[in-house]
């Protein structure tokens, strides 16, 4: 990624010199204390540089690298000259370097702030995507909490909703639809264990859940032949000819379709649509992953 970088500061090199000559006598001063006693570094004050030369400096940090020193200058910048123009771009570019380091909670804290104060400007949009980016890093496996992918999706279709012209939306996309994967991924981890304790109904509603609400993922295939063992196994025979049904025109070539075709059979049954089924008008949504 590259960072252009802002001009230098015109500010009069006198002012740098009499603050110099300034500091360089009271440090010879605290030499000579600290001969008699132990400096108190809680006197500190840290020295004031310009904010386009800070700025800068962790532009430059960041192309080379140097997160942790690029961090450092950011901070710097809205430090010591808060509510200015550099301390703005700083802002952001912190969350950038935060995310970079893996410090997510940071990222997402700063680029948040970054948005509370400065929604309409042309950064805001990165910094969503800051965001965004922060949680879909943390994603975890389906056997686990699935918060994260959930706030991926939020976020990044946040971005969607408000930039539709964004460089980020094409990405942002790409992110929603892994994150709603590992959402139906869960739904469904959760639902065969209910299944194989033969607790129907309560694995009958995850498995709804994947075909209603993530009917364009990779699960959408398997929640419906379990749809068709499930209903089967409670004796709702209609209800499980319209999951093969559905499953059987939307993925024909499906292992799955195959499997429930063959579990109807046993019973004399084969796949048959109920117009007035869930599952039906569910289908007609269906749009593979």
């Amino acid at each position: 990624m590259f960072f252009k970088r802002i001009g230098q500061s015109k500010a009069p090199h006198r002012a740098v010199f009499l603050a110099l000559s300034v500091v360089v006598p009271s440090l010879s001063l605290s030499a000579c204390m600290s001969s008699e006693k132990d400096v108190d570094l809680s006197t500190y004050v840290e020295q004031t540089e310009p904010a386009d030369v800070l700025y800068n400096q962790g532009l430059a940090n960041l192309n080379a690298g140097r997160l942790q020193e690029a961090s450092r200058k950011f901070s710097a910048v809205d430090r010591q000259h808060p509510y200015s123009e550099y301390a703005r771009k700083s802002m952001v570019m912190g969350a950038f370097a935060d995310y970079r380091q893996g410090n997510y909670t940071e990222a997402i804290g700063s680029a948040k702030r970054y948005l509370t104060l400065y929604p309409s400007t042309d950064d805001a949009a990165y910094a969503q995507y800051i965001i965004g980016l922060s949680y879909y890093r943390q994603i975890r496996d389906v056997t686990q909490d699935q918060k994260e992918a959930r706030q991926t999706v939020q976020t990044m279709q946040d971005l969607v909703t408000r930039w539709p012209d964004s460089e980020y939306v094409d990405d942002a996309k790409e992110k929603i639809r892994f994150a709603n994967d590992q959402l139906a991924g869960k739904e469904m981890q959760i639902g065969r264990y209910y299944l194989e304790r033969r607790e129907y109904i309560a694995a009958v509603k995850r498995f709804r859940v994947v075909v209603e609400t993530y009917s364009n993922t990779r699960h959408v295939e398997e929640a419906l032949a379990r749809l068709t063992e499930t209903y089967y196994a409670m004796g709702l025979t209609s209800e499980a000819q319209t999951a093969a049904a559905v499953l059987g025109t939307n993925y024909p070539d499906s292992v799955w379709y195959k499997d429930s075709y063959k579990l109807l059979q046993t019973g004399g049954l084969e796949p048959r649509e109920n117009a007035g089924s869930w599952i039906a008008k569910a289908g007609k949504l269906i749009t593979g992953a």
